[in-house]
């Protein structure tokens, strides 16, 4: 296994502390540093996190059901609706007990979660829940993340989509047939003979979030297949070809990633579920690569533009690449 060592650690640390992202000076303490972070010191940030630019601007454009932009484009509006809203949110840390983000929780299982199966939908019947048809893996998974990220998660609704997750995300690597039946024969694109990366991807994210000592047998299996499924890919490559990289997009760094997928999320992932196996070697010589002599990271990818406010600048140095980097990196070589 390579070796690496960060550069200008001290003076990156300082820069990714500053007061002006609250957000990422709370991650940093907890995921760089390992700082058991007290009850009152981290509602004191959190409440900076609220007051912040974008939490507190997104929240200014919440509509009165808990929605954002039309309620029945909490999917469709993209990346305004409420689902992506919401994942921004969590990934910004915001406060789940904030009665604002519990509205946008309630209302999103309300519209989108599919009652009999717990998976969530894109679209929604004319009772204004999540229909079958449109239950998908990918919005499951980050639905599920963002949910546990806002302390959903002994909420049985939220319980009934963890085992969706369990019972119906699949890690066929093209070498059989299609499965058929629900979900599976509507979305051939997330399903298919080869399983959907971001799918598998997403579900290992929302799974992960889950603590240790809370995993089900039946959620620890699906976190072990899925891992090796994007293991024998080698993070981003094609497992029947590892020499062509499955999508040359996910070597651009990007944050907030969204239904999407990176290098950097990938490896954030694996790592936080302890794995540093080899064939995550030359996505994280990637990620080291793209280090510059400062010590930071560049926001190479964005939606800026399509979300309700921007998120960092495009090409420009990003706390927020930095800090997941840094973290991956990290627990990597550890």
């Amino acid at each position: 296994m390579n070796t690496w060592k960060p550069l200008n650690f001290s003076q990156t640390l300082d820069w990714l502390l500053e007061k002006d992202n609250p957000s990422v000076r709370l991650f940093t303490l907890m995921d760089i540093l390992n700082q058991d972070v007290e009850k009152e010191s981290l509602n004191g940030i959190r409440q900076e996190i609220m007051e912040s630019q974008p939490v507190s601007q997104i929240l200014a454009n919440q509509k009165e059901n808990g929605n954002w932009q039309k309620e029945k484009q909490f999917y469709t509006a993209k990346y305004r609706g409420t689902v992506w809203t919401l994942i921004i949110l969590a990934e910004l840390g915001a406060d789940g007990r904030d009665p604002r983000i519990q509205k946008g929780c309630e209302f999103v299982l309300n519209v989108s979660q599919e009652s009999r199966s717990g998976g969530f939908s894109i679209r929604s019947d004319k009772s204004g829940s999540g229909i079958p048809s449109g239950v998908i893996p990918c919005l499951t998974g980050n639905m599920v993340w963002s949910l546990i990220k806002f302390g959903y998660l002994n909420d049985p609704r939220l319980q009934q989509s963890i085992n969706w997750i369990t019972t119906y995300q699949r890690f066929d690597d093209g070498e059989g047939a299609a499965p058929k039946g629900w979900p599976y024969d509507g979305w051939q694109i997330c399903w298919g003979s080869h399983t959907c990366h971001m799918g598998v991807v997403k579900s290992l994210k929302a799974l992960s979030a889950i603590p240790c000592e809370k995993r089900s047998p039946e959620v620890c299996k699906t976190l072990e297949n899925g891992a090796e499924f994007m293991l024998i890919h080698h993070v981003h490559k094609r497992s029947h070809n590892l020499t062509r990289v499955s999508k040359p997009g996910w070597k651009k760094l990007g944050f907030p990633r969204m239904y999407q997928t990176d290098v950097l999320e990938i490896v954030d992932i694996l790592t936080k579920l302890g794995h540093r196996d080899p064939r995550m070697q030359e996505a994280v010589d990637l990620i080291a690569a793209k280090q510059l002599p400062n010590g930071r990271w560049l926001l190479e990818d964005t939606f800026n533009g399509k979300f309700q406010t921007n998120i960092e600048q495009h090409r420009k140095e990003s706390k927020w690449i930095t800090l997941k980097a840094l973290g991956a990196l990290k627990r990597f070589y550890a």
